[in-house]
């Protein structure tokens, strides 16, 4: 069964939450060829691992496109009519955006403004680091409020928002209930 993916989508979660495999479902149901961007670089064994486990789960019918950097250059090219591209993840990319020394604002902005021209469909996935402690480490902190930034930025700019828990999806937008709406 095939079912029209959301012009652009954002799925939110922590950590293994089922946020991929949802994004993943989403993606297959359309029916159309899928593009994955993965913005992970291999740096240790562990990381080789999670890829391989990732890879194999979405099986050979995908095309994989690793961009660790230039994420909104490349939607340009790939979020065409006839396939639907899934970006995983957005947390990855901003680690390797602050790595880089880049501009994460204008980064995200960037970003957006890829999105509202994107002519096919693109679904995103990003961690949710905002429910949890303080970190106690400067690094750490601007990390999670760079993250924090970063998803409102993007669940701005999208269509359709949902929000992943023990692989339970939570729609955000569009609102389901509208009736009590600032």
């Amino acid at each position: 069964m095939t079912a029209p993916a959301p012009r652009t989508a954002l799925i939110l979660g922590g950590a293994r939450s089922g946020k991929s495999r949802f994004a993943e479902a989403i993606v297959a149901r359309t029916g159309l060829p899928a593009v994955y961007i993965a913005t992970a670089e291999i740096r240790d064994d562990e990381m080789a691992e999670r890829i391989a486990r990732h890879r194999d789960r979405r099986g050979p019918d995908w095309t994989t496109v690793e961009e660790p950097l230039a994420l909104p250059d490349r939607l340009l090219t790939l979020a065409e009519p006839g396939q639907v591209v899934l970006v995983d993840c957005l947390t990855l990319w901003l680690s390797n955006l602050m790595e880089a020394e880049r501009d994460v604002g204008l980064e995200a902005a960037r970003l957006a403004a890829v999105l509202a021209e994107a002519r096919g469909p693109v679904v995103l996935v990003s961690n949710e680091v905002g429910s949890g402690i303080v970190p106690m480490n400067a690094l750490a902190r601007r990390f999670a409020d760079e993250q924090g930034r970063l998803n409102q930025t993007i669940a701005a700019a999208v269509e359709t928002v949902f929000l992943v828990a023990a692989g339970l999806p939570l729609r955000l937008k569009p609102n389901p209930d509208t009736e009590f709406a600032l």
